[in-house]
């Protein structure tokens, strides 16, 4: 489906973007021809890769929809790619309408999609930043003036970190990100893994990344420790359709084979 309101003159489409390639493998509207044919090359390469894309796009939907239902009214969505198909903002937002929401990107076709699609909705803002520059980011979210720092935050990094190479000290990132928020927020993260894996799984999710970075796979206790001391909500750090399903039929017998661990923590009070 191509997608009806004028696009930003930035947007070229002689390319395919990898934010609409994704945009595609979730079903969404805002993709085209020549995103269309990179995804079914792709597809063919990794038949799962689909499935695995929509199991943390739903994983991010239940973990929002919980911490809305908990109070959160405003989130961080860093690594957002284009805010469509059930994302943040729909989700807090058919909770809580008040529900404020600042996305960031580094692709600067997503982020012009996503001022495109979000332009009628004055709770939102979109920011181009790096996740590997968390100052920069902290600094443009208080720029918009959607977020109190003052008051609980959720702070979302879905399928986002594992793009950040050791090299880049990802522990440092998610401090400083940990440090930005008051008390009772929360960190959300899902994140690709090497653990209970084929290496056929372990080769395509290489080849089938998003951008032109490639994923760094840790372990399940690599993962953890990105939450820092925050509080872990039951059930922990899982494999994502693990974690709080709608219903049990929705996990099936192997949901290690979506290759990615998914948890929340909450920041507890100093003391």
């Amino acid at each position: 489906m191509e997608q009806s309101r004028a696009l930003p003159t930035e947007v070229d489409l002689s390319r395919p973007s990898a934010a609409r390639v994704y945009d595609y493998f979730l079903g969404g509207a805002h993709n085209f021809e020549i995103d269309r044919q990179l995804a079914q090359q792709i597809a063919a390469m990794t038949p799962n890769l689909a499935d695995t894309m929509r199991a943390g796009r739903a994983f991010l939907r239940r973990a929002v929809a919980e911490l809305t239902r908990l109070g959160v009214d405003q989130y961080l969505d860093i690594g957002s790619g284009i805010p469509t198909v059930g994302n943040v903002h729909e989700v807090a937002q058919g909770i809580n309408p008040k529900a404020r929401i600042v996305y960031v990107d580094i692709d600067p076709v997503a982020v012009a999609h996503s001022r495109s699609i979000l332009e009628d909705n004055p709770l939102t803002a979109v920011i181009q930043a790096d996740v590997r520059d968390p100052a920069h980011i902290l600094s443009e979210a208080r720029e918009t003036g959607l977020l109190d720092f003052t008051k609980p935050i959720g702070v979302l990094l879905a399928g986002i970190v594992h793009f950040v190479p050791d090299s880049d000290d990802p522990d440092r990132l998610m401090a400083a990100l940990r440090d930005a928020v008051p008390p009772g927020s929360y960190l959300v993260i899902s994140h690709s893994t090497y653990e209970d894996q084929p290496q056929e799984m372990l080769d395509a999710q290489k080849l089938s990344a998003r951008t032109a970075t490639e994923i760094t796979l840790r372990s399940k206790a690599q993962v953890s420790a990105y939450f820092g001391d925050w509080e872990l909500l039951e059930p922990g750090v899982v494999h994502m359709p693990l974690w709080r399903p709608d219903s049990p039929d929705d996990v099936d017998d192997q949901p290690e084979r979506f290759g990615a661990f998914g948890g929340v923590a909450r920041k507890p009070a100093a003391g």
